[in-house]
């Protein structure tokens, strides 16, 4: 495309800082308001110069049409005689252009130019024959001119008339005098106008850093870009703790509603802890690195760094990245894990049992081999057929074999309930793994660290499902919960446990997130074991079983 001059001057324009642009737009539109506002006034002081000739033309006229000299010259044979040298007079004391006297039907009797006395007024004089005074603008001898017609009236009858008039021209120059006036006022204007866009320019300029048009846009819509297809949660907070900026993945993470913005963070429905920490200035610098919160069915890594600006803090930087699937294969492999380390277990013990049952019948004391290698396979497959007899589910027989060897290497009994039934149901393999396998861990460390050497370490466990229900009770032998602990066990970041990293306390918390999700609710109680009991109920409510004294320890 060809350059022109416009195209140039318009590419020049868009080249230049935003700030620049806005004080050449603001000073050409003071210039036009200030052009127009110099026009309104002129055309203004125009008005009022002819409304004052206007009145003024009446009132020379009406003053002379009352004087008795017009009677004196009415009532000679030649009023021209007397009428011309008076209305001269009368016009060169009042300013006036003309002052015409003539009889009713419009013969002249004076005129600023004597050749025209004798002739016929141009102009209108029936309103002023009819007793009327009137005023008009009309082309006569002298011009176009803005005059007055007054009748003489001498007892009620007019007996002549009496035209006063100042031609435009000189209407015009009157307006002269009032224009440096007009001008000086414009020019005031126009430079305030100018001061205030180069104030306001400069102020721009600092706040857009001399950027240009295309500068800001492209900048606007990379941030745009970015924000949106981040796959991190972003929220920006400000110094009083408010949401200036959320983005899709944030809205999504945290179930905020669509005006989040501009509102505190506290008025979002998050949970309590998580507000507290990314609105908490113990921190250095305000700083949150890697802590881990539920919130709702989600577990969420969250991050929070002050947002500052050459020096000057603007407020803070809260991200979140989602950790529930990977907390979800950490807990499968915890079950893989846990049967490995099951397998390694047995086959250690199996090692130990074969060198005895050699050891045996290298000594010639065959029947007794043969009793001890029959009584230790019929304890394994024991273990085996009770777990798959009654958990007819190939991930929770597993999760139940790997957390029987993890309790036997911490000197914990752990008791499979004899009512135990798992048949066809409708959870996934997942959500069973997460409730039941944070229970039994809590279960498991509880009596583990229990030091009394006469009180019996054990865990007890009942599974139930069918269908759409589900009922699972773990209870333990440890020390138990002490009556105020009940309400905050569940509580993201509670542990009777020493301190040992932010993700501490997560287990508890994750399993009421996911009974809630699935509809149903968990309790805790104390347990006939003597320790806390966590019972939890998804669905139709199964009904409760006696307690079995015949439970088969695994």
């Amino acid at each position: 495309m060809p350059t022109t001059p416009v195209t140039g001057l318009l590419r020049g324009v868009r080249t230049r800082s935003l700030a620049t642009q806005m004080l050449l737009l603001q000073l050409v539109l003071v210039g036009a308001i200030v052009a127009g506002v110099l026009g309104l006034a002129f055309a203004d002081a125009q008005r009022d110069q002819r409304r004052q000739a206007e009145q003024t033309v009446l009132a020379v006229a009406t003053t002379v049409a009352d004087a008795p000299v017009i009677d004196e010259a009415l009532a000679t044979a030649r009023p021209t005689t007397t009428l011309q040298p008076y209305a001269e007079q009368v016009r060169t004391d009042s300013h006036t252009d003309f002052v015409v006297v003539m009889s009713v039907t419009g013969t002249r009797y004076s005129h600023p130019d004597v050749t025209q006395i004798g002739g016929q007024f141009r102009g209108s004089i029936e309103q002023a024959a009819r007793g009327q005074q009137y005023l008009e603008e009309y082309t006569g001898t002298l011009g176009p001119s803005v005059r007055s017609v007054v009748p003489v009236l001498r007892g009620g009858r007019v007996v002549a008339l009496v035209s006063v008039g100042i031609t435009t021209d000189a209407v015009q120059r009157s307006v002269l005098p009032n224009v440096p006036s007009i001008v000086l006022a414009g020019l005031g204007v126009l430079a305030l106008g100018a001061a205030g866009a180069w104030l306001i320019g400069r102020r721009l300029d600092r706040q857009a850093e001399r950027l240009a048009e295309d500068e800001l846009r492209q900048m606007a819509d990379y941030y745009d870009a970015v924000l949106h297809s981040v796959r991190e949660g972003l929220v920006l907070l400000d110094r009083q703790d408010v949401v200036r900026l959320v983005n899709d993945e944030a809205v999504r993470l945290l179930g905020l509603p669509e005006d989040a913005v501009g509102r505190p963070v506290g008025d979002l429905g998050m949970p309590v802890e998580l507000v507290a920490r990314v609105t908490a200035d113990d921190a250095p610098a305000g700083e949150l690195r890697d802590e881990t919160f539920v919130v709702g069915e989600r577990v969420l890594v969250v991050n929070r760094t002050a947002a500052q600006r050459q020096g000057r803090l603007l407020g803070s930087v809260v991200t979140l990245r989602d950790r529930t699937d990977l907390q979800r294969a950490t807990g499968e492999l915890a079950v893989v894990r846990g049967l490995a380390e099951s397998l390694r277990s047995q086959t250690h013990e199996a090692a130990n049992r074969l060198h005895t049952v050699v050891s045996l019948v290298e000594l010639g004391r065959a029947d007794e081999a043969v009793d001890f290698a029959t009584h230790e396979l019929e304890l394994a497959q024991r273990l085996t057929d009770r777990v798959v007899v009654a958990v007819d589910d190939p991930v929770l027989a597993a999760l139940m074999l790997g957390k029987t060897a993890q309790a036997a290497e911490q000197g914990v009994r752990l008791v499979l309930r004899p009512d135990t039934s798992v048949r066809a149901h409708t959870f996934e393999a997942h959500d069973l793994v997460t409730i039941l396998g944070n229970l039994v861990d809590n279960a498991l460390d509880a009596p583990a660290g229990h030091l009394d050497g006469d009180h019996p370490r054990e865990v007890e466990v009942l599974v139930e499902a069918d269908g759409d229900r589900l009922h699972i009770r773990v209870g333990d032998s440890g020390p138990g919960l002490a009556p105020g602990e009940h309400d905050q066990v569940f509580r993201r970041g509670w542990s009777t446990k020493a301190a040992g990293g932010h993700d501490r306390g997560i287990g508890l918390a994750l399993v009421r997130a996911t009974v809630l999700r699935l509809g149903g609710q968990v309790s805790v109680d104390v347990s006939p074991l003597g320790g806390a009991e966590f019972d939890v109920r998804v669905g139709a409510p199964v009904p409760a079983r006696p307690r079995s004294a015949v439970d088969v320890p695994l």
